[in-house]
């Protein structure tokens, strides 16, 4: 695995492919290789138990789909005594994703998760915001600060990864605001924000009216996002969005992604992270690359 080890800070992964939030359980150890995966990455974890959005939370798109599932949450106690346990069981390394509603919600879980096991933090500020009237914490530079700076300090002395909304006017903003308050690294980028509409009953089709678009459709927007995010800051960049084959994810590293988060490929087939893994080493003969490091960030636009 030494071909496609990968370093994220202080994070050392033996690949760079891992899930992304939301998209992956414990429930999935049986049809895919653990071993072949650089991390886990945790369901989004609240302070208090959420049960979500009203139905219907998912509807299909052409070439994706959008969600409003509205990140339910066991509560940090539930997430302690139930859920920790089942993804620290799978055996790699631990991303434990935190939300909130507001800057404090944020601290509240990391301290409350300071003294578990797991490798790290990602730090989901996608979240509307009740302090601002409902905006994404993610829009606001200073938000960012304070969460990223405040988890760091909370948090038990771990690395903090920040993932980003690419619902904001400019990408390297928001990067250079999460790097200045301790990020060592960036996942770029939550699901843009969509509608589909019900033309027989002119309603929408998600009880929400708006959800999360993921998929193939948003991949030419990820990678944009990645190769502005990643040449605006020093820290390493995790690229996610429609991702489903290894010349997806060799994409992200050329366009400047350190490592890659697989969402919604996943449902479709559980199988596809461990392939992605399989595959990238012949891949990288044929790209005349000897490591991953090899091809981050070589994409020429000049």
């Amino acid at each position: 695995m030494r071909r496609t080890a990968v370093r994220l800070g202080r994070l050392d992964l033996c690949s760079p492919v891992m899930p992304a939030s939301g998209c992956f359980g414990p429930e999935l150890r049986t049809v895919t290789s653990m071993d072949r995966l650089g991390a886990v990455v945790t369901k989004t974890v609240f302070s208090d138990l959420r049960s979500g959005n009203p139905a219907s939370r998912l509807a299909e798109t052409r070439a994706g789909m959008l969600n409003a599932v509205g990140i339910p949450s066991p509560g940090l106690a539930g997430f302690r005594a139930t859920t920790l346990p089942a993804y620290r069981a799978l055996g790699p390394k631990v991303i434990v994703s935190i939300g909130g509603l507001a800057v404090r919600d944020y601290l509240e879980v990391a301290a409350g998760l300071a003294d578990e096991e797991f490798a790290a933090f990602e730090v989901n500020v996608s979240c509307p915001n009740l302090e601002h009237g409902g905006l994404d914490i993610g829009t606001d530079p200073r938000a960012i600060e304070a969460i990223t700076r405040g988890v760091r300090d909370r948090g038990g002395d771990r690395p903090v990864i920040v993932k980003m909304t690419p619902n904001v006017t400019s990408v390297a903003d928001i990067a250079h605001a999460a790097e200045n308050a301790g990020a060592e690294a960036l996942t770029v980028a939550n699901t843009f924000v969509g509608l589909a509409v019900d033309l027989d009953t002119r309603r929408p089709v998600l009880g929400n009216v708006t959800g999360g678009m993921s998929g193939p459709a948003i991949k030419p927007l990820a990678l944009r996002l990645v190769m502005q995010a990643s040449r605006a800051v020093r820290i390493p960049v995790i690229g996610c969005g429609g991702i489903a084959s290894v010349r997806d994810a060799a994409e992200f590293l050329v366009a400047g992604a350190r490592a890659v988060q697989v969402g919604t490929a996943n449902f479709t087939r559980p199988t596809v992270m461990s392939e992605i893994v399989e595959a990238l080493p012949e891949l990288l003969d044929r790209l005349g690359a000897h490591d991953v490091d090899d091809l981050v960030g070589t994409l020429a636009t000049a």
